[in-house]
């Protein structure tokens, strides 16, 4: 008889995970709390203007391409990449800038510009990189965090050390220029750790940026979203929208049933992509596997208040994807991680599709995304989103000489209180949980309740980790541990 099974959330993780037990032959069903797909992968379309409303970036495409071919697709079946060209740019003053290109050739010819001698150093760091890519692609990260020995292969053994240095001191160690170290520090930002707390290990993510480069799907990331819906259908998947969960039913330590608008669903299995900690709340306690003690102590990657700005003209000296970095960075993570409040002067990051997507805004004029990564847990207002749009606007206008603010059609935001609501996101957080040495693989939330049988997680709380591709390979590792479990 055909099993059935019931995933709570549309995100990335759970539209793979529903792929998967599809396939697999489940009969499965995606409940989504809110009015379209995505999770936090939504789309705002306001007056002609469309915004990616999560993810911007479009890092890993070999992921993508493997997941998309599991099911003898490509990714060019549903959507268009670009390469972008220049990646991205990073300011760090008034028309002082560094432009990172689409190839490693035109990356270190930037670098040898900056310090003489850096580009062989970078030559010999990226090599570096690439081995850990290869080694966490191949041997780590398709693991489904059961146990310490997945960490341990030959490969990883030659790597020992880099599992417990740390980023930032091998980037300085390396790189004395201060801007250098800083653009190669930011890639672990995706992380949601300090590079001074990320493992040297995963320097595999300057190979993501460096060695493979930064892309974008026409009409945006919310394509990737459309193009897993697509597939959901091929495979007989039925997704309900406007359908949040009130209780995870367990009968015998057993979940069997999901209560959603008053109405009892039962199934074989049930995988949770939404919000780990805020799944354990729909369960009675004696279930619930992680105090709230527990979560507390955890390492969580930042938060974002987040704008999104219809432009009624086209900006000036800003790529596709801008960093603004001409502040204190250290004193901004401090702000994170270390002593959690607004940060005084903030660093940002601002993104303009419609560099490269007519799709993005009506023509003539320009779709801005503005993002300040925020401590989660923190007070969130009215007043304070406000006053930080004045500050970064004040401080855009004047890095890329410019005036903007006359411009401004309309603004949108997004920050903890909105995280909260359309997302049951722990403390507000946008990234799910950092992934430090102490965080990182078995040392995560487990897929697979301790507690109640036929219970699964996927996402970024879970294993691999937070990003896009990582939540694609969570997707996976669920539905391969159902699947060993259930046959």
């Amino acid at each position: 008889m055909e099993k059935s099974a019931l995933i709570i959330g549309s995100g990335f993780s759970s539209l793979a995970a529903s792929c998967y037990l599809a396939q697999a032959g489940y009969e499965v069903t995606v409940f989504e709390k809110n009015a379209t797909i995505g999770g936090r992968a939504r789309q705002l379309k306001k007056e002609g203007f469309t915004f990616d409303i999560g993810p911007t970036w479009y890092w890993m495409p070999d992921v993508f391409e493997k997941f998309f071919g599991d099911f003898n697709k490509k990714p060019s079946d549903f959507y268009t990449l670009e390469k972008l060209s220049p990646a991205y740019s990073v300011y760090f003053g008034k028309d002082d800038y560094i432009t990172i290109g689409d190839t490693l050739e035109k990356i270190k010819s930037t670098f040898e510009t900056e310090e003489k001698g850096s580009s062989l150093k970078l030559q010999e760091f990226i090599d570096d990189a690439q081995s850990n890519y290869d080694i966490a692609i191949k041997d780590l990260v398709y693991n489904p965090g059961v146990s310490p020995l997945e960490l341990i292969t030959p490969a990883t053994i030659r790597k020992v050390n880099q599992f417990f240095g740390t980023i930032k001191k091998d980037v300085r160690k390396e790189f004395k220029n201060d801007r250098l170290a800083k653009i190669l520090e930011f890639p672990v930002l995706f992380l949601g750790a300090k590079p001074s707390d990320t493992p040297s290990f995963y320097s595999f993510m300057n190979y993501a940026d460096f060695g493979l480069g930064t892309f974008h799907p026409k009409k945006g990331m919310y394509q990737v979203i459309l193009a897993m819906e697509s597939l959901t259908k091929e495979l007989g998947v039925t997704i309900k929208t406007n359908a949040p969960i009130e209780k995870i039913n367990v009968e015998n330590g057993i979940a069997t049933s999901l209560t959603s608008n008053g109405k009892d669903y039962k199934a074989d299995v049930i995988v949770s992509g939404a919000d780990y900690h805020h799944t354990e709340t729909l369960l009675d306690t004696p279930y619930r596997q992680y105090s709230e003690a527990y979560w507390d102590k955890k390492t969580f990657a930042p938060s974002s208040l987040l704008f999104y700005v219809g432009f009624d003209k086209k900006l000036q000296n800003v790529n596709h994807h801008t960093l603004f970095f001409d502040v204190d960075f250290d004193m901004h993570t401090e702000a994170i991680y270390d002593d959690p409040k607004w940060p005084d002067n903030p660093l940002f990051y601002a993104s303009f599709p419609s560099k490269t997507d007519d799709s993005s805004a009506p023509e003539g004029k320009e779709a801005g995304i503005f993002l300040i990564p925020l401590a989660p847990g923190i007070e969130d207002t009215p007043e304070l989103r406000a006053s930080y749009f004045n500050k970064i606007m004040n401080r855009f206008e004047s890095l890329t000489s410019q005036n903007v603010k006359s411009d401004i059609i309309f603004k949108e935001s997004f920050c903890l209180n909105d995280f909260i609501k359309d997302y049951n996101s722990y403390k507000g957080n946008a990234y799910g949980m950092a992934n430090t040495l102490l965080q990182t693989a078995f040392l995560r939330p487990k897929l697979k309740s301790k507690k109640v049988k036929q219970l699964f997680f996927t996402g970024q709380l879970t294993v691999p980790g937070p990003g896009v591709p990582p939540s694609l390979i969570s997707g996976k590792l669920v539905s391969d541990l159902v699947i060993k479990h259930n046959s």
